[in-house]
């Protein structure tokens, strides 16, 4: 079984990866409202990390269950039921078509990922600390 300090410093790295990954998603989707992109390039960019985000989120999520950790695994099962949700029902890729139209949806869901990442961040490094002074 993992160490404590372990568990939470991989999940405070992964959080950190998560965070930025979804301040890039904000990013380019203020680049697209203000004309700085073009919507076929930012679905070709936004389209290779999606994937990847969804399964650094399951992983983690993973990483507690396995653990044994189940106040961090509940808080993750929203999002991972989320991203599930949009996997089975197909919509978890983004159209260059119909993106101006699913543009705002698109800010908000990332808006919420990104707040969500950030608390989860901060609770995963008091976790950490919490650990390590444990661990003396």
């Amino acid at each position: 079984m993992l160490g404590p300090t372990f568990l939470f410093l991989s999940a405070v790295v992964l959080s950190a990866i998560l965070l930025f990954l979804m301040v890039f998603f904000v990013i380019m989707f203020s680049d697209l409202e203000c004309d700085y992109i073009n919507p076929i390039d930012l679905c070709n960019k936004l389209n290779q990390f999606v994937l990847p985000e969804m399964g650094l989120q399951a992983f983690l999520f993973s990483l507690f269950l396995v653990t044994g950790n189940w106040f961090p695994m509940l808080i993750n099962l929203p999002i991972l039921a989320h991203n599930i949700r949009k996997v089975m029902n197909r919509t978890h890729m983004y159209d260059a078509t119909e993106i101006f139209r699913t543009l705002s949806k698109h800010k908000k869901e990332c808006f919420i990922k990104l707040g969500f990442y950030a608390l989860c961040f901060f609770y995963y490094l008091y976790r950490m600390i919490v650990a390590m002074i444990a661990g003396n």
